[in-house]
């Protein structure tokens, strides 16, 4: 069996790879009023039922899996477009609690969802968007070629780090501020190996 990981290791990993490391490899979580504004949002966008808003028919809460790139997770919307060929694609729609990123993060996480229903469903999945609490509106995210193969980057990456159990030095920044795992990752407090910590009391 194909071993996984949750779609949400890849914005995790992007924002920062000693988080990701922490929750996927050290399976620590900690809440705040970020993650815990995030998940309300979330909770929000799944409680509807299926149907139509607008015109354009959706599902809410639709179950994602991607063998291909060990990737696995819920889609919060998937709308139903038609292309201008005249067929039917899914159109893959994810909340997020905060403002438009400059950075991909958020983006890559779209579509490596968009990847996953192209490999279950076997149709092309061309575009998708995120709706963004803060400003209450939508960006619409196109899957070219780059954002794609950055998928794939971020995969293997993420797929190294937990296979090899690996966790990344803390570095603080200004991302640490907002961080729920800020008190276990103590970023810019000084961290040692076993070996150096070993050598440190040979010497005293």
């Amino acid at each position: 069996m194909t071993e996984t990981w949750p779609l949400s290791a890849l914005q995790h990993y992007m924002y920062c790879p000693r988080q990701c490391a922490l929750i996927h490899v050290e399976k620590v979580w900690s809440e705040n009023r970020y993650t815990a504004e995030g998940r309300l949002l979330h909770l929000r966008a799944d409680s509807g039922s299926s149907g139509r808003r607008g015109g354009v028919a959706e599902d809410r809460s639709v179950p994602l899996r991607s063998d291909v790139l060990g990737l696995y997770g819920i889609a919060d919307v998937v709308e139903t477009r038609q292309g201008e060929d005249g067929k039917e694609y899914p159109y893959p729609v994810e909340y997020k609690r905060g403002s438009p990123k400059v950075e991909d993060w958020d983006r890559v996480q779209l579509c490596a969802q968009a990847l996953c229903l192209e490999e279950m469903l076997g149709v092309h999945v061309p575009e998708g968007a995120i709706f963004y609490g803060k400003p209450r509106r939508r960006e619409r995210v196109s899957f070219d070629a780059l954002l794609r193969q950055e998928v794939q980057r971020v995969c293997s990456a993420v797929r190294e780090m937990v296979q090899k159990a690996i966790l990344p030095d803390a570095e603080k920044g200004p991302k640490c501020r907002n961080c729920s795992l800020r008190d276990a990752c103590m970023p810019g407090k000084a961290t040692y190996g076993v070996e150096a910590y070993v050598r440190s009391g040979l010497e005293s």
